[in-house]
């Protein structure tokens, strides 16, 4: 599986802190935060999520799979759409922001897999596709929630809207791997 660049701790800081500023801009002005940088890992092209929580609860998370545009461009569309166009929420107030943190999962392309066994839970995320219906759930989501391999499987099958066994009978699995970083939880 190809890999996507790893960052370094200020390449990391550096992007929380942009995805910070632009929510902040966008829920003030409507305006998108202008941003320009030299540095090839943030210029690479690669998939990207931007996660909220609140008090440790999902507040929004979009993202994409695959991008043509810079990491640093992924990840400022991303924080817009989970801040303001996740359809599972109610767009975030400016009030809000404060109370809520950031986390990024910078994706490796997915490639497709034949057999279940190949997912290693905690490692990989995992996409399924079967006719219209697509699912994602990011390597994290296994981990936080205590899942084995199969509740995995069947949870990203809940996701693509299909039958928790969907993955048995036809649907494409494709896995990918994430560096995932974040903000330290706030006290609550």
């Amino acid at each position: 599986m190809e890999e996507t660049t790893q960052l370094t701790e200020a390449q990391k800081k550096q992007l929380l802190s942009l995805v910070r500023e632009t929510i902040r801009k966008y829920l003030a002005t409507g305006k998108r935060k202008e941003f320009n940088t030299e540095d090839n890992a943030l210029l690479q092209k690669a998939g990207a999520f931007v996660t909220l929580k609140k008090k440790g609860e999902l507040r929004g998370c979009i993202g994409y799979i695959i991008s043509d545009l810079p990491l640093y461009q992924t990840v400022i569309d991303a924080a817009i759409s989970a801040a303001t166009h996740d359809p599972r929420f109610l767009p975030l107030d400016a009030d809000e922001l404060d109370q809520v943190t950031l986390e990024i999962s910078v994706l490796s392309p997915p490639r497709v897999i034949t057999n279940a066994e190949e997912i290693e839970v905690g490692k990989h995320g995992l996409i399924l596709t079967q006719g219209l219906n697509r699912g994602l759930l990011l390597p994290q989501v296994a981990t936080e929630q205590g899942w084995d391999r199969i509740t995995f499987l069947q949870h990203t099958c809940f996701k693509a809207g299909l039958p928790p066994d969907a993955w048995e009978k036809g649907a494409i699995m494709e896995v990918f791997s994430a560096q995932v970083f974040g903000e330290e939880e706030e006290p609550s």
